[in-house]
């Protein structure tokens, strides 16, 4: 098992875009010396791949020696008209064929075709990555949800059977029993919850942001590690 140190691997950063069915998506893809697997995130609803929390989080990913690719899920036309309706928020199939999309692209792209995929949702990012999961087992080598709403991946819970790391803050007890009753219905044989004392729904107490990226460092590398 080779570890890597945490100094500041220089990753090389680009944007991207996305064919996804009648739009385009907007993406930042990072990828560090020799990296072991990429990590691409799922926002939740009204976020961005500018949002400072995943930012904090990839880069803390990319210092571990995973690449990562941040993208908006959503169109800017579509961003607008959810700002105003909030009707994305909850259509996760929507956010699961977007993320569907997104690793087709990451399969048939040269710089990360031969990458072990992660995925890391948030809020509703967390259901929409588990029902791309269940779509993609061959794909998907394990996912990480952050103040997740698993329980809204619906059936697909039992057909997701990769690795999967639920994170909840401590203070967030409605989502907290969301994600128990996910935990249980989740048809992976590796899945475990971690609630983070003193947290709230979006980790912004001192350290728990440290904390989830820690967590989510540890099981990739466990997970994502190239087979053999």
């Amino acid at each position: 098992m080779h570890m890597h140190t945490t100094q500041n691997r220089i990753a090389t950063e680009q944007e991207v875009s996305i064919d996804a069915e009648f739009a385009r998506l907007e993406g930042t893809l990072a990828i560090p010396n020799d990296p072991d697997g990429i990590v691409l995130f799922a926002h939740g609803s009204g976020s961005s791949r500018h949002s400072p929390r995943n930012q904090f989080v990839a880069e803390r990913l990319r210092q571990a020696g995973l690449s990562t690719l941040l993208i908006d899920l959503l169109t800017e036309d579509e961003e607008a008209a959810e700002a105003r309706t909030g009707h994305f928020r909850f259509d996760i199939d929507f956010l699961a064929d977007r993320l569907a999309n997104s690793l087709d692209w990451l399969a048939s792209n040269p710089a990360t075709t031969n990458l072990p995929v992660g995925l890391f949702g948030a809020s509703t990012g967390g259901g929409a990555a588990l029902v791309a999961a269940a779509r993609r087992p061959g794909q998907v080598r394990a996912v990480v949800s952050r103040g997740g709403r698993p329980d809204l991946a619906g059936d697909a819970l039992f057909a997701a059977q990769c690795p999967t790391l639920l994170i909840v803050g401590g203070h967030d007890s409605f989502v907290i029993e969301l994600n128990e009753s996910a935990l249980e219905q989740l048809g992976s044989q590796v899945k475990e919850l971690v609630v983070v004392p003193g947290a709230g729904h979006l980790f912004e107490e001192p350290g728990k942001l440290e904390e989830v990226a820690r967590l989510a460092a540890d099981w990739f590398g466990r997970h994502l590690r190239p087979a053999g």
